[in-house]
């Protein structure tokens, strides 16, 4: 499957994995039995987490998150998008994360991937705040888990991003906040 390019910088790894590869990680990357229930995914992209999460048996509804409705078009026209819309699992957003997590109701979901783009803290830094996980805290239940990428763990520029985002997430209350590497991630539980 493709994957999308927004200001120059795509939006699942390339480098020794393939949009199918990167996202089966970020899933993996979830505790054993964990991916169950209703799930959030929160920046949309082509679809891919959506789909790939709403096609285990054990999750019941699929809320996907995306700011850019031109997004949605493109996933209109991307063959490997088709069951974002085809889905009765998944129901699709359009709107500011930040702002919507907010409406949602307390411990709702039981798993969470939180797929900001590549270089988001430059134009969505609310997307990284402490403010924001403290929502996704709330909104999580009891016993569920966050997975939030963050790019490279390796790179100089993802590197410096993990321990803040890591000691965000402890000021939130999360727990069990670690290193998902081959997601190129992080895993906390609420």
């Amino acid at each position: 499957p493709p994957t999308l390019v927004i200001g120059g910088f795509t939006m699942h790894r390339i480098k020794n994995a393939n949009p199918e590869t990167d996202t089966r990680a970020k899933i993996a990357s979830f505790p054993k039995g964990s991916v169950r229930g209703d799930a959030l995914d929160i920046c949309t992209g082509l679809g891919y987490t959506a789909i790939e999460m709403s096609r285990r048996p054990h999750v019941d509804t699929v809320l996907t998150l995306e700011l850019d409705p031109s997004v949605l078009d493109v996933c209109r026209c991307n063959p490997w998008s088709q069951d974002l819309f085809k889905s009765e699992k998944i129901t699709s957003r359009v709107g500011n994360a930040a702002e919507v997590v907010k409406t949602l109701d307390s411990e709702r979901f039981s798993l969470i991937c939180h797929d900001p783009p590549a270089r988001a803290l430059n134009f969505a830094g609310e997307l990284y705040s402490l403010e924001f996980y403290s929502e996704l805290y709330r909104i999580l239940k009891s016993g569920g888990t966050l997975f939030h990428y963050v790019g490279n763990p390796d790179s100089k520029e993802s590197g410096v991003l993990f321990a803040g985002i890591m000691k965000r997430l402890q000021e939130a209350g999360f727990k069990n906040i670690k290193k998902a590497v081959k997601a190129f991630g992080i895993t906390a539980d609420k």
